[in-house]
């Protein structure tokens, strides 16, 4: 590999001892696991590779990856444990049992103040196809392609009010050259 990564402030040479480290999965908490596992499935075409239950903490874990035609799952439930782990790229979302049959009770979105976490990303194929298919499944936008000073760009929400950005990738190019 000779790219080394764009320089700025504060960027340090990759020290050897984290070749191998890659980013496996990003956690949101979840209100009602039925509803968010509906929408990521269903929406945004993600599977469950594995679902951690924890009773003496009351919580459970799903771990969900877009699989393509060459991905190799172990059916086993401990391989797939380790295979899971093993991705780039993976959602994971927490339920604490419990909160799915209170009314009044919401997770923070990270967009709202105090500002924190923003959102995840999904890179489509084509975007303008992406943003029907949203559209037929009454999905929450939040901006469409065409919307504010970023073109090309999608925000939604998914059932517990999490952004996700939606990019293709070809459409980016030129966007910033800072």
């Amino acid at each position: 590999m000779s790219f080394q990564g764009e320089q700025h402030p504060g960027v340090v040479a990759t020290p050897p001892q984290t070749q191998g480290f890659r980013l496996n999965h990003t956690m949101l908490r979840v209100k009602d696991p039925e509803q968010a596992l509906a929408f990521y499935s269903k929406v945004f075409g993600m599977q469950v590779m594995r679902r951690l239950d924890f009773e003496e903490m009351q919580f459970s874990l799903y771990f969900l990856a877009n699989l393509e035609a060459n991905d190799n799952v172990p059916e086993e439930a401990q391989a797939r444990t380790a295979w899971t782990f093993s991705q780039k790229g993976l959602l994971e979302l927490t339920h604490n049992w419990g909160t799915e049959v209170q009314a009044d009770f919401a997770y923070h979105d990270g967009n709202a103040e105090p500002q924190g976490f923003g959102h995840i990303c999904f890179n489509v194929p084509d975007l303008a196809a992406a943003q029907a298919w949203f559209d037929e499944h009454d999905v929450t936008f939040v901006k469409r392609a065409d919307q504010g000073k970023m073109k090309d760009v999608i925000f939604v929400k998914d059932p517990d009010g999490y952004w996700i950005e939606v990019i293709q990738a070809d459409l980016m190019v030129g966007k910033s050259d800072s």
